[in-house]
């Protein structure tokens, strides 16, 4: 397998900028071409996909390839193979994920931002590309009809339903983090099965719901008398 990529993209003048502060598709986008030497991808060989992908596919796709088994609990990304041999994957992710931080640029001074809130966040959707800058309104842009992102719509009131949807997804995968890299998903999953199984005959603080409407009806009958 041959993979042909980079790192961040470079403004190089772009938007009046030189690096990669923002996240306009100068920066955020970068190549990815993927030779699959396999007979299962000469389907799609030649051919372009517009999924939404991550540079952190790279790692699962390359153990898949191998034959390995992809680590899930520590590698965040998806293996590509699907895609690579024609398949759809219906719960390939809707949304893609950046970010950025800022705290060494001068541009924090300016902003009087303390160190520790000089984060940036992106989710784009395939078309609209959204930016959470802690301390600041929201950024929005539509690439459908402005392609060059030159029309930030973050303030725009008819956007508002597309910047809480966006939202929504940001603080979901904020909030859900990959935390258990220490610990196979197989093996928390049977320890919380074992949980259920009955050791010497005795279950604590685990009750029979039938058993328990009889003990609710029985209190109630004594309630009466």
């Amino acid at each position: 397998m041959i993979v042909f990529t980079s790192d961040h993209g470079d403004y190089l003048g772009d938007h009046w900028m030189g690096e990669k502060d923002l996240f306009h598709e100068q920066s955020a986008k970068i190549p990815l071409i993927i030779i699959d030497p396999s007979r299962e991808a000469d389907a799609t060989r030649g051919t372009r996909n517009d999924a939404l992908v991550e540079a952190i596919d790279l790692a699962p796709t390359f153990v898949d390839y191998f034959g390995g088994k992809v680590p899930g609990h520590i590698l965040e990304g998806r293996s590509l193979l699907p895609l690579l041999r024609g398949e759809s994957p219906p719960d390939w992710r809707k949304v893609t994920f950046s970010e950025y931080d800022y705290a060494m640029q001068d541009v924090r001074l300016k902003l009087n931002q303390p160190i520790e809130r000089c984060r940036l966040f992106m989710v784009f959707d395939g078309r609209w590309k959204y930016i959470h800058a802690s301390g600041f309104r929201p950024m929005l842009y539509d690439l459908e009809s402005d392609p060059e992102e030159y029309v930030d719509r973050g303030d725009d009131p008819d956007c508002a339903g597309i910047i809480a949807r966006l939202q929504a997804e940001l603080f979901d995968w904020a909030l859900h983090p990959n935390d258990h890299i220490t610990t196979p998903r197989e093996k928390i999953a049977a320890y919380a099965d074992n949980q259920l199984q009955v050791k010497g005959g005795i279950l604590i603080g685990i009750w029979d719901e039938t058993e328990l409407a009889a003990i609710k009806d029985g209190i109630a009958q004594r309630g009466k008398l």
